[in-house]
């Protein structure tokens, strides 16, 4: 294993992207099977004609810092086709993960925190603040981005259709004790029904 740390470039911002797969109010653990200790995480789902020149002019120069002339053959790109997932939203895009052992920042439009996590989920549109990378670990050789921090931009709809409630999924046990009573809107109690 090495021990390099891995060469630094220069802050970016991304473009708007769909957010899949967030992980960024508590640390992922890794895959089973997998070293390491559990990062903050997401994937970026960018359309196949998004403007990436700055992404990919970062990850070059993170290649040219760390091996120089000599790039390494096999090295691991950090654009993937979303054509290889089946999943909603990567149909005809380019998608990268990024992630960090430190927790990000994630602020909505107006640049105000969020700090429900609900607020951000799988199919709204973010910026990140990512910087490239190269890493040869383990005989695997390659570029990534590191995860800063998070803009939620908007909303969108969420992958897979999003949780459902539980008061739509379920029905009332048969033979259940009535609910205690519960404050209403205004603070007083009601008898349920």
């Amino acid at each position: 294993m090495s021990t390099e740390a891995p060469t630094k470039s220069a802050k970016l911002i991304t473009p708007e992207a769909r957010l899949s797969f967030p992980s960024l109010f508590v640390p992922r653990a890794p895959m089973e099977g997998s070293a390491g200790e559990p990062k903050y995480s997401c994937v970026l789902i960018f359309p196949k004609d998004a403007d990436l020149s700055a992404l990919k002019a970062a990850a070059s120069a993170a290649v040219k810092e760390k091996w120089g002339d000599k790039k390494p053959a096999n090295l691991r790109s950090p654009f993937r086709d979303g054509n290889e997932k089946e999943l909603d939203g990567y149909k005809d895009c380019v998608f990268i993960n990024i992630s960090s052992k430190q927790k990000p920042g994630v602020v909505d439009e107006n640049v105000q925190p969020i700090i429900d996590a609900s607020a951000i989920y799988a199919g709204c549109y973010v910026r990140a603040s990512v910087r490239a990378y190269a890493y040869d670990t383990n005989g695997n050789r390659g570029v990534a981005f590191g995860l800063n921090n998070i803009q939620k931009t908007r909303d969108g709809d969420a992958f897979g259709g999003g949780p459902s409630r539980a008061e739509d999924d379920f029905a009332a046990v048969a033979g259940a004790k009535a609910a205690p009573a519960r404050p209403n809107a205004t603070g007083d109690f009601e008898e349920p029904f």
